[in-house]
């Protein structure tokens, strides 16, 4: 246990730039929290104690803000940063080195019954506000931008943005998620709507003043 919360700690030191000390992230970091809470209620549910396991993740959320169901599988080194409303459900599915920031919900799309939420794959980045919906695919090494929503699975090293998410790019394994630079889909549509609109009206007007013209 306690070589897991060291790889946790490490983990966050390197991927937060905030963090100044390790006992600033034990006791200030809720992300941490809930994720080695969520190591006892997992252990609890697959020995089928599945309402303790289930009361100890509510209090785990009524804590750190962020809600992980006892079902879900989490690999290692996964970081929440921040954390307020993250939401992850009960057959979801969390690889490797995946980073998560806050009101990130991985969740399902409907009443179906079995696997019902996405599988996240290694080394994943997904946005603030960000929505993966339903029993999809997420490639190793992709990028979901903030307040994407993402119904449809994804290939490795992607990008995603946009509602419903569209892939954008397909980029090396270790390009940065920069929202400052991410491609905007809807407005390079409506971009492209616009200077389509504005030509027929150029050649309408032209077509009109050839009609009135006297021969």
């Amino acid at each position: 246990m306690f070589s897991t919360v060291r790889e946790q700690m490490d983990t966050i030191f390197r991927e937060d730039p905030a963090a100044t000390s390790y006992l600033e992230i034990l006791l200030c970091y809720p992300g941490l929290h809930a994720v080695l809470m969520h190591k006892v209620t997992h252990r609890l549910y697959l020995a089928k104690l599945r309402v303790l396991a289930r009361f100890l993740s509510q209090l785990a959320r009524w804590l750190t803000g962020i809600e992980i169901h006892p079902g879900a599988t989490i690999g290692r080194r996964l970081f929440i940063d921040h954390g307020m409303g993250v939401v992850i459900g009960e057959t979801a599915i969390i690889g490797d080195d995946c980073l998560i920031y806050q009101d990130v919900t991985l969740g399902g799309n409907g009443k179906e019954k079995g696997k019902r939420h996405p599988t996240i794959g290694n080394n994943i980045v997904i946005g603030g506000g960000a929505k993966v919906l339903g029993n999809i695919t997420i490639g190793d090494y992709s990028r979901i931008g903030a307040g994407s929503v993402v119904i449809q699975s994804v290939p490795d090293h992607s990008t995603v943005v946009g509602i419903p998410g569209k892939v954008v790019r397909q980029r090396g394994a270790e390009e940065k998620l920069d929202h400052c630079k991410m491609p905007d889909p809807e407005g390079q549509l409506i971009a492209t709507m616009t200077r389509r609109i504005e030509a027929l009206e150029d050649e309408v007007k032209q077509l009109r003043e050839e009609r009135v013209t006297p021969q």
